[in-house]
């Protein structure tokens, strides 16, 4: 169906130029206090005293010069590593780097969202920006070294993008959007890049007026140059593309049938990581906008439809699904960055849903307030939950950079290594390198080259919980560590070449 135009009546003393940077200024005013409103809501909740978590610390590692590179698994890839480079080549300081990646993160959002001035009212532009950094995982995720939230913006970008150039052959620009979004995507997640680019390659070739080789062009390039860097370590590392994409597979529990629908709910409490996700869920009250969204995005379809937009939500909303299904029907685990990409582009058609909810209540006072108190305990849920995330990150932070004390007192100094239980993180910290024998998805070295290491440097295993250490380290010398949060009896064995440093003074 051909969606309506719409035009614009300038009032006639108002020249058609002005008009326009009016429109563009009051663009900029609406969407830049979103995504400054995004960005100052990091800096203030996540960015004072977080510490790196466990995949922040491989990313970091990669191209920071305090510890060496941490092992990269098959299903990483190096687009986050490159982003966080030019802060890591002049500081060590996580402040810093949180920092940039906050002020970065407001960027994306705003021009993720700039790209679809024309296609959609700017108030629900707004506000769709507004519901998806509402999120705490959006906001958590902000100013860390991950690459969720920048394969979310690249999806909005994209999508985006390619809307304008199907809706106006003539703009050349947005093609080239098209391809740039999908090999930034690829370049920090592959994967997600191929399912971004299923659902807009089938809609280019199943809607007659999309059915352009430009818009198909676009699309595979960008996953073809983004992608490049991934399958070129593919082949050097792992011997091609397809074993490279089975050792990912296994890294994460083998792809299948694997329906972790609830796995995703039950992680909605803060949970960055639910594998296995056996816990108690504690707080269901922090999935009830999960229900909610199914709905909203189905009203937001009912009144594109209605307005004559349904193309330029409808896309959004199938892409949005392309990007989720392997999250909640393949993997047998959750982490609810993983859905990132799929909010973002569902804020889409909730937001015009919750739009028009506005319109319908501005007559009645009573559900007025009704739907603002509900988005205002939104709101304030999900920042409660974001900063516990952030305090837990805080209490990681002290306690790691308490084990890598103690360890520098028990003679674990560079060049030395770490095994074991949060090795990766305790030899960042430390200043050590992170090996882990042969066995699990982290393996880099086998049992005879790690205790050949051992023989002529400081090397350390870590246990948590009691544990016993690993059959060839049992000679090893035990040395209680500072427990680490949920973690009790943290213990590290060292081998005989790691012996304790003097006393400090006389």
């Amino acid at each position: 169906m051909p969606e309506k135009a719409t035009t614009v009546s300038d009032p006639p003393t108002t020249p058609a130029g002005s008009a326009t940077a009016h429109g563009r200024a009051g663009d900029l005013a609406a969407l830049g206090s979103v995504a400054a409103a995004y960005g100052l809501v990091q800096l203030l909740l996540v960015v004072p005293g977080t510490g790196l978590g466990w995949d922040e610390t491989v990313y970091v590692s990669q191209v920071s010069p305090d510890a060496p590179a941490a092992y990269f698994s098959a299903p990483r890839a190096r687009g986050i590593t490159y982003l966080i480079a030019p802060v890591t080549a002049f500081t060590s300081s996580v402040p810093v780097l949180r920092a940039f990646l906050a002020v970065l993160a407001a960027g994306g959002l705003l021009l993720s969202l700039w790209v679809w001035r024309g296609l959609l009212p700017t108030r629900v532009l707004a506000l769709a920006g507004g519901l998806f950094a509402g999120l705490w995982v959006t906001v958590l995720y902000g100013p860390q070294a991950m690459p969720n939230l920048w394969v979310a913006f690249a999806a909005l970008f994209t999508v985006g993008c390619f809307l304008r150039a199907a809706r106006d052959p003539a703009d050349r620009l947005a093609p080239a959007g098209v391809a740039a979004g999908v090999a930034f995507a690829a370049l920090m997640r592959p994967g997600d890049a191929v399912w971004l680019v299923l659902p807009l390659l089938g809609a280019a070739l199943a809607v007659p007026a999309w059915r352009r080789a430009v818009l198909a062009t676009a699309l595979v390039a960008g996953l073809v140059v983004g992608g490049a860097e991934w399958a070129v370590e593919a082949h050097l590392r792992y011997g091609g593309l397809l074993p490279r994409l089975r050792r990912a597979g296994e890294i994460q529990g083998g792809l299948g049938w694997n329906p972790a629908f609830f796995d995703q709910l039950r992680s909605l409490d803060g949970r960055t990581l639910c594998r296995p996700c056996d816990v108690p869920w504690s707080r269901p009250v922090t999935g009830l906008w999960w229900f909610a969204l199914p709905p909203l995005a189905a009203g937001g379809l009912v009144a594109a439809h209605r307005s004559g937009r349904l193309g330029r939500v409808a896309v959004p909303t199938a892409v949005a699904l392309f990007l989720a299904a392997p999250y909640l029907l393949m993997i047998g685990y959750a982490a609810p960055r993983f859905l990132l990409p799929a909010y973002a582009l569902l804020a889409i058609p909730v937001a015009l849903c919750l739009d028009r909810l506005f319109a319908a209540c501005r007559a009645r006072p009573l559900a007025l307030t009704a739907l603002c108190a509900a988005l205002a305990v939104h709101l304030a849920l999900q920042f409660a939950v974001a900063g516990t995330a952030a305090a837990r990150s805080r209490a990681n932070r002290v306690a790691f950079a308490a084990v890598a004390a103690e360890l520098h007192r028990l003679g674990v100094r560079p060049p030395c290594v770490l095994s074991g239980d949060e090795a990766v993180r305790a030899a960042f910290a430390t200043g050590c390198a992170a090996r882990q024998v042969y066995g699990g998805h982290d393996g880099s070295i086998t049992v005879r080259a790690l205790t050949d290491l051992a023989r002529t440097r400081p090397t350390a295993v870590l246990v948590t919980g009691g544990s016993p250490p690993p059959q060839w380290a049992r000679s090893w010398h035990p040395h209680s560590l500072p427990g680490l949060p949920d973690q009790p009896g943290y213990r590290a064995y060292l081998a005989p070449a790691a012996s304790p440093a003097p006393p400090d003074g006389p």
